[in-house]
């Protein structure tokens, strides 16, 4: 498959590049700049008009502008930029496809409106509250109504240079104070399995992609294991307060993610 892919020079974009050159897919990367990448390049960016895409049979569209460093608030002081960037240049993007497969990339944030500890399924209907939210949920309706598929997904980890979790283990490591935490986590891998898979399936509407129910002492402790340390972990914070999506619709295709095993397998490459 002709595989044209938006954001592969982000930490999410990498690995679906990854995973979708291992499956044999041919990429065309729509960045402002060339990423290093096996590929074609084509120039992209997200306030202009999309290049030419008639030659390709799909895209993953991942690229987001923001805040370096954040999405919730990630619109900073200009607001009216954010929302052409994401809302409208995703839709002319959309469009550029005709009519062929599309799996976008959301967030959890379309829930932000509902209490903390909210379970949330893919037939609840979204409930942002702000912005980041607000973009993806109008994203998302104009989709749905091309018959593409929305990948919500929660929080992302896994090896890279600039991975989430480099300064926290830098101060657990360093006996700097950590703030007890919990929330839910899925591998950067497993995230890029559920998009390629959601690119080969007919299937449309919001898929939700998470895994772990993870508390930084159990992460920490594992940590410490790993690395001889005889620092003590933060207490456990409250589960109950997390919202956790839901993901029947994936595990209904096949989709496994891998679990304290593959985070375990990660781990001594992040340290």
């Amino acid at each position: 498959m002709r595989l044209a892919l938006t954001g592969a020079g982000g930490f999410v974009g990498r690995f679906i590049a990854e995973a979708a050159r291992a499956a044999g897919h041919e990429l065309v990367l729509l960045s402002r700049r060339p990423t290093g990448l096996p590929g074609e390049h084509r120039a992209f960016d997200l306030l202009a008009p999309p290049p030419p895409l008639g030659d390709v049979d799909a895209l993953v569209h991942c690229a987001f502008l923001h805040v370096p460093g954040r999405y919730r608030g990630g619109e900073g002081e200009d607001p009216d930029t954010f929302r052409r960037a994401n809302l409208d240049g995703s839709l002319r993007l959309f469009d550029a496809m005709g009519g062929r497969r599309i799996v976008f990339l959301s967030s959890r944030a379309v829930f932000d409106g509902y209490p903390a500890g909210t379970l949330l399924p893919e037939t609840l209907a979204p409930r942002p509250d702000g912005l980041y939210g607000e973009v993806k949920v109008a994203a998302e309706k104009a989709l749905a109504a091309l018959q593409g598929a929305s990948l919500r997904a929660t929080g992302v980890y896994g090896p890279g240079p600039q991975h989430k979790w480099r300064d926290l283990f830098g101060d657990f490591l360093a006996g700097r104070p950590i703030a007890p935490r919990v929330a839910t986590e899925v591998h950067g891998a497993d995230l890029a399995a559920a998009a390629l898979l959601l690119v080969e399936r007919p299937e449309a509407g919001a898929f939700h992609a998470s895994d772990l129910l993870l508390d930084r002492h159990d992460l920490l402790a594992e940590v410490a294991r790993l690395t001889g340390s005889d620092r003590a972990p933060p207490p456990r914070a409250d589960a109950a307060r997390v919202s956790r999506l839901e993901c029947r619709r994936l595990a209904a295709l096949g989709w496994r993610p891998g679990g304290w095993d593959l985070l375990r397998s990660s781990l001594g490459s992040m340290i």
